[in-house]
């Protein structure tokens, strides 16, 4: 999709402490109503995990090598987790039970396999992964939307779907390896993250990178050479997309997490990363092993009270400044 401009986001994945600060402030602005109780268009999963809905990767959708679309499933509302109400007024109000209880008995939700991660004592191993729509630059979402409800905005590259248009054929969930495109069952539409327009177009940054309390989020466009995004996706190149092999070009990248040493029965540190190198490529790419070496040399840099544009820049001195949006 030819756009004029596009407005990306990197997030840095050591600095993300899994609060949830982001989902927070995307649901109470957002998704805490009228059908979208169980939508997070922004969640933060542990990884390893299945993530959310519940093992999403293997759901197919995206694009084969040679471009064709391809169609996965949908995910079911269990795959999501059924939302429910905890019991406030009888444990809060009147004191007649002393434990919040659920109405119904959860099987799985947002955040369920939260801090398991693998690996034994003492080298067990997770890591925060938070997730939204890419914006894509060739979403699956778009090319399976029988409808042309689905759209990029010229002006920003955001992708957006047209309520008016849209009857619910929710070709765009099965299409979105992601699932990051939701369908509401109360409105028979799809539903997903529109990056707050709203707020992008006042100059302010999106509701997540706003409260985001570890300062993990860039926004900004891609082809500004003075801004963060561009210097962390092309000039130094340690910004990296999410399952880059399902085709959709997504505009969303992440800065890979780095780890400390594996421990043998010794008790000393081998060289050997905790976090498998092989998995870390499963999900960024072969590149993330570079990426990692540059953070750790430029890390160092730092420590020695040398300069590193691209540590100045991922420390996120002023919060003001990781956001470049005009």
């Amino acid at each position: 999709m030819a756009v004029k401009r596009q407005l990306s986001m990197v997030l840095d994945l050591n600095k993300c402490i899994g609060c949830h600060t982001c989902s927070t402030a995307c649901k109470l602005m957002w998704t805490n109503r009228n059908g979208r109780e169980f939508m997070y268009w922004n969640n933060v999963e542990t990884m390893p995990g299945k993530g959310y809905p519940r093992d999403y990767q293997n759901m197919g959708g995206g694009f084969d090598t040679d471009g064709a679309l391809r169609l996965g499933r949908q995910p079911s509302q269990e795959d999501y987790g059924i939302p429910w109400e905890y019991n406030y007024e009888e444990a809060l109000m009147t004191g007649t039970d002393p434990w919040l209880r659920p109405n119904v008995k959860p099987t799985w939700g947002a955040n369920w396999d939260e801090d398991e991660g693998e690996g034994d004592y003492p080298n067990s191993y997770y890591f925060y992964l938070p997730r939204l729509c890419n914006h894509c630059s060739n979403p699956g979402c778009l090319a399976a939307c029988t409808r042309n409800a689905i759209y990029k905005r010229q002006e920003d590259g955001i992708v957006l779907v047209d309520q008016e248009r849209c009857r619910g054929y929710r070709y765009c969930v099965n299409a979105c390896p992601y699932k990051k495109v939701y369908f509401n069952e109360q409105i028979s539409k799809s539903e997903k993250c529109i990056f707050c327009y709203p707020r992008i177009e006042k100059g302010l940054p999106t509701a997540c990178a706003q409260q985001c309390v570890g300062r993990i989020r860039w926004i900004g466009y891609l082809d500004d050479e003075a801004g963060p995004i561009h210097l962390l996706v092309n000039k130094y190149k340690v910004a990296l997309p999410l399952h880059a092999e399902w085709g959709t070009q997504p505009n969303v990248f992440y800065v890979p997490p780095m780890s400390p040493p594996k421990y043998g029965p010794d008790g000393k540190a081998l060289k050997e990363s905790r976090i498998p190198l092989d998995y870390l490529e499963s999900l960024f790419g072969k590149r993330v092993g570079e990426v990692l070496e540059m953070l750790g040399a430029e890390r160092q840099a730092k420590a020695e009270g040398r300069d590193s544009e691209l540590m100045d820049t991922l420390i996120g001195y002023k919060h003001a400044e990781m956001f470049k949006l005009s």
